[in-house]
């Protein structure tokens, strides 16, 4: 048995209208199932094949993986094909890029942003569209 791809990725952010808002300007997910658990609002969001289940805790604080000293996910990155609209993108929001901007990897380009809880997003753009190592 092997793993399809990843179906989605479960996260608590500080603000849930907040979240979707900036996810939408900047990668178009849109949210395609919301509702409350324990009085916090929670949705589905939804771009091509990526999902991200988003829950509001506004109580909780930091995030895991910042070099805290704790184990956590650091980054999780997200595909893109259209380089001039992504930079067009990075323009109209004026999004902070890490890492001094534009990173090249072997095989792809990457540029590393955060979303408003403080979660690393790294946005890659693979030669081809197809990963490729070695």
């Amino acid at each position: 048995m092997k793993v399809k791809q990843l179906d989605h990725l479960n996260m608590t952010v500080r603000n849930f209208d907040e979240t979707a808002d900036w996810y939408a300007r900047v990668f178009g997910f849109e949210i395609v199932e919301k509702g409350t658990y324990q009085g916090n609002p929670w949705g589905v969001l939804k771009s091509g094949d990526a999902m991200l289940c988003v829950y509001e805790h506004p109580e909780f604080e930091g995030t895991a993986g910042k070099r805290n000293g704790t184990h956590g996910v650091n980054h999780f990155a997200l595909r893109i094909t259209d380089r001039a609209g992504w930079l067009a993108t990075v323009e109209r929001e004026n999004l902070k890029l890490d890492f001094g901007g534009e990173v090249d990897w072997p095989h792809s380009k990457a540029w590393y942003v955060s979303d408003p809880t403080g979660y690393g997003i790294e946005v890659a753009l693979w030669d081809d569209d197809a990963p490729a190592f070695g």
